[in-house]
């Protein structure tokens, strides 16, 4: 639910393609499952149900673990702050931490797993009370935490540490807990040719 300060305030508008994709996807979820219709308002996404499940957890994990990791300044949102925003603390700290012309790309390298064990990360999640854990398995920069043979290699199978996590994660929390498993996807990607693009 909202804040009413919130309330009556526009959503920002979707990435262009993705409204194209959701345009053109929305008939066939309509049709296919006899879905309700949301508008892009406030008050059309607060009257969407919740799986009573979720309304009754209270307490869930979710999980934000990239590239975006490696120089732990900032947020998940590093690159945009230091490359589209150019914010001067994010250039600074490139600047005094990292030798000229690093790119965001050769943190992907440098992305490290030493202290991630799936099966300690699910004991820890089951015995702190959460009812669900969510992992970010692709954020707005396009690294995905596992491989694919349909994407580039900008993943962590590919790159660093050489694993899925996704894959270790999921199969850890099915294994040794009651826990709900999700991820997040982000499709959208800051600086990705096609987003490049004038419509």
């Amino acid at each position: 639910m909202l804040p009413p300060e919130l309330r009556g305030v526009p959503l920002p508008p979707p990435p262009p393609l993705l409204l194209a994709l959701l345009l053109l996807l929305q008939p066939l979820q309509n049709s296919a499952r006899g879905a309700k219709r949301f508008d892009p308002t406030w008050e059309s996404l607060d009257a969407r149900q919740l799986p009573a499940w979720f309304d009754q957890a209270k307490f869930g994990i979710f999980i934000h673990w990239g590239v975006y990791s490696v120089p732990s300044f900032g947020s998940e949102w590093f690159w945009w702050y230091w490359q589209k925003e150019k914010i001067q603390n994010f250039v600074n700290f490139m600047k005094n931490n990292y030798p000229p012309g690093f790119k965001y790309a050769d943190f992907g390298p440098l992305f490290s797993t030493k202290f991630f064990n799936a099966s300690q990360w699910a004991d820890i999640f089951q015995v702190s009370g959460a009812k669900y854990v969510v992992l970010t398995s692709k954020h707005h920069e396009g690294f995905t935490l596992w491989g694919s043979e349909y994407s580039w290699n900008w993943n962590a199978v590919d790159e660093g540490p050489k694993r899925d996590l996704v894959k270790e994660l999921e199969g850890a929390i099915r294994k040794r807990t009651d826990l709900r498993f999700g991820l997040y996807y982000s499709l959208f990607e800051w600086f990705h040719p096609t987003r490049l693009l004038p419509l």
